[in-house]
């Protein structure tokens, strides 16, 4: 079985290769081709999805039993002055990859994101809840979406919001650096989402891939679609940056305990509107493949522990 991990030098990428590589031979893609640190057991290759050349050459010289598209655009302000560039890559090069996947009976995962709603609910967003984006990340995303859905691939679509990792860069290491040298952090209290770790994406993803290979072909019929995949329960921001400082603080990677300010978003304005609730539906998932997706609260741990034990190696 051959797998073909893009974007694999992602936060979210590294995971996946290295949570799928049981599954099958995996070759990790990155712009550059450089070894994707953490994953020692997968082939190396270069695919840009901004040059859509690279990919297809790509596709046609590993012939991928299963693509997992972990590549996409997600500068979610620079967006706003370059949609073009935002469409190339989280739209057009999807549909691209769709249709080699369909010509060829490939399996396509692909990744999106709660920005392809409003933001404007009040509950959480089940799959198939009218779509609004407010920005031009959300539109390319969402542009991408139906290009895959009408590409004729078998496809699982996975979205998700919120992602952290114990490496990249992302809100729980920002909000560790910013705590080692302030006394105070300013953070927005009135978005609401479920932050969400990689590893709880990687593993729900290799669940997923596993149940469709084993089901029979009218039953991957009903697997394939659109998925949530995120932790369960909510918080704010400002919530979880005043959960994150707690367990450094009690770790011990913080030495001293910042004060958490709750501010408002129009205190801290930004090119792109940001979904004010951003809570996605996880029932669905959570049925079909018979794997759970438990609070947020226990990937924070997780990742929390990882860090803390790394610090003392």
């Amino acid at each position: 079985m051959k797998i073909l991990v893009l974007g694999a030098g992602g936060q979210l990428g590294r995971q996946l290769c290295a949570a799928l590589t049981d599954l099958g031979e995996i070759t990790a893609a990155t712009r550059d081709g450089r070894q994707v640190e953490g994953v020692s057991d997968a082939h190396l290759a270069t695919a840009d999805l901004a040059a859509p050349d690279s990919v297809l050459d790509l596709l046609e010289r590993v012939r991928p039993d299963i693509i997992v598209n972990a590549a996409a655009y997600t500068a979610v302000d620079a967006a706003e002055s370059d949609e073009a560039t935002a469409s190339a890559i989280n739209a057009q090069a999807v549909g691209d990859i769709a249709a080699w996947a369909g010509q060829h009976g490939a399996l396509l995962v692909h990744f999106s994101t709660d920005y392809i709603f409003d933001g404007r609910a009040s509950e959480p967003y089940p799959e198939d809840a009218p779509t609004g984006p407010a920005g031009a990340y959300g539109r390319s995303k969402l542009e991408g979406e139906a290009l895959l859905a009408t590409s004729g691939a078998h496809y699982l679509l996975f979205r998700t919001a919120w992602v952290y990792a114990p490496w990249g860069k992302n809100f729980l290491l920002t909000m560790l650096r910013l705590a080692a040298d302030r006394d105070e952090l300013r953070v927005v209290a009135d978005q609401v989402g479920a932050p969400t770790s990689v590893a709880l994406i990687a593993d729900a993803t290799r669940a997923a891939i596993a149940a469709w290979l084993t089901a029979l072909p009218r039953e991957r019929q009903v697997l394939e679609g659109t998925y949530h995949v995120v932790a369960s329960g909510q918080t704010s921001w400002h919530g979880f940056a005043q959960a994150i400082v707690d367990r450094a603080t009690s770790t011990g990677l913080l030495a001293r305990r910042p004060l958490v300010v709750p501010i408002a978003t129009s205190d801290f304005p930004t090119p792109a509107r940001r979904p004010a609730y951003s809570v996605l539906d996880n029932r669905k998932f959570q049925h079909a493949f018979a794997f759970p997706l438990p609070d947020w609260t226990v990937g924070l741990t997780q990742v929390m522990n990882e860090l803390c034990e790394a610090k003392h190696v």
